[in-house]
């Protein structure tokens, strides 16, 4: 193992625990232009969750800094910056050319750059390398090179950590990538997987979330045909799943920083060579306009009940995009607040996971901090274990609707599901 000294880039949910497990080994720089997020966790504190204040104490060889001259001494950069997708749904591709730049300063010959952000086949070569010749004046694969090792961080799970979830890696040259490889294998002990190309494994990470995409959407758009007909969904799954090869998905609000986003990084790519992937639109379509319809279903509920909608008090349980979870990205049950207030409904919003001051950053919502008051209707929209320890029937006036948006609720108590 050579003398690596690692950089990287970004310290979110998928950049932290690197830099922490790097750290163990090697000496490692975090870096992220956020000066608060870096004070934060010199103190010991990540407001993701994602590591403890005993690990983040536990690597040796870590620093945090938001200094770019200081990344100058390192010789491998490994870039976790977000790639999210603009108002349009088109790629942007923003953070992670302006982390290329930074890294291109400091540049030097022998060094390795390797991705980890969610991108399109032959984003790596075609968008990345580019700003980093340009901003080093080295040329790729004589002076530097790159590697590509898709992040595959589940937030919020503590069983599937980093370590526990085999690691695709990949390199610019047959050489780099056996160095790549042998990397991650210090860390990763669920092993590693060694792609044969960038664009290999490019294109793997992006199908990994197109597949989920899509067989949820399917499971979507199940649950809006049986609505029609009057039949539970979850109880036509179960049935169906006690054959042996039905796959167990379930139907949701989609959302977070790669289900919802990933999919159309492939599209765009995929029209630009003359395709139209129409299977991945179409799943794309059906789970954005989930939110629209369990506001909806609600509001049918109540007039059904002879509730007024208008100014009803209406409480949204959870607005993080998964259970147990601070993360808001990319979160729909924002769709479902948004549309029910179209409707007039006085809408409220408790979230214990949730930043309070980030909700109001990201959506303008104001998070109550406890219940203590009764409803009209109450949607469970994330299943926070909290919830679920919750007699949610003590929240409802005696006309009042439940909408279980997980599942996750006795079926006794609940008016609708997905």
């Amino acid at each position: 193992m050579q003398d690596y000294k690692i950089a990287i880039i970004g310290l979110g949910y998928v950049g932290l625990p690197l830099a922490v497990e790097f750290g163990k080994f090697f000496p490692t720089i975090g870096f992220d232009i956020d000066q608060q997020r870096v004070a934060e966790l010199a103190n010991g504190e990540d407001k993701t969750l994602e590591v403890s204040a005993e690990e983040l104490t536990k690597p040796a060889f870590l620093t945090y800094t938001n200094q770019v001259e200081v990344l100058a001494d390192s010789n491998v950069y490994i870039i976790t910056v977000p790639t999210p997708i603009d108002v349009h749904n088109h790629p942007d591709l923003t953070p992670l050319k302006k982390a290329s730049a930074t890294v291109g300063q400091g540049l030097k010959k022998g060094d390795i750059v390797i991705y980890e952000s969610t991108v399109y086949p032959g984003a790596t070569e075609e968008d990345c390398v580019p700003v980093l010749e340009q901003v080093s004046g080295l040329k790729f694969n004589e002076d530097f090179f790159v590697g590509y090792s898709p992040e595959r961080i589940v937030p919020g799970d503590k069983e599937r950590t980093l370590t526990k979830i085999r690691k695709i890696t990949s390199g610019s040259t047959p050489e780099v990538a056996e160095q790549v490889d042998q990397l991650y294998q210090k860390i990763i002990t669920a092993g590693t997987y060694k792609a044969p190309s960038l664009r290999v494994a490019e294109a793997a990470k992006v199908i990994e979330n197109c597949q989920r995409d899509v067989n949820i959407s399917f499971v979507n758009e199940l649950a809006l045909i049986f609505d029609k007909m009057g039949i539970d969904t979850r109880e036509v799954l179960e049935a169906a799943g006690t054959k042996w090869n039905f796959l167990p998905f379930r139907p949701g609000l989609v959302g977070g920083h790669c289900i919802s986003v990933d999919p159309y990084y492939l599209a765009m790519k995929a029209e630009q060579l003359g395709h139209h992937p129409a299977v991945i639109l179409s799943g794309r379509r059906i789970n954005d306009q989930m939110g629209a319809f369990v506001a909806s279903k609600v509001v049918k509920l109540m007039v059904q009940k002879g509730i007024p909608v208008k100014d009803a008090p209406v409480l949204v349980l959870g607005i993080t995009f998964k259970e147990n979870c601070p993360d808001l990205r990319n979160s729909k049950v924002i769709d479902v607040i948004t549309e029910l207030k179209e409707f007039g409904s006085s809408v409220e919003v408790y979230d214990p996971w949730a930043s309070k001051e980030e909700v109001h950053h990201e959506y303008g919502l104001s998070l109550i901090p406890s219940i203590n008051k009764k409803y009209s209707a109450v949607i469970l929209a994330v299943n926070h274990n909290e919830y679920l320890e919750m007699d949610v029937q003590e929240l409802l006036y005696d006309k009042a609707v439940v909408f279980d948006v997980k599942g996750a609720l006795p079926r006794d108590i609940v008016d609708a599901r997905l």
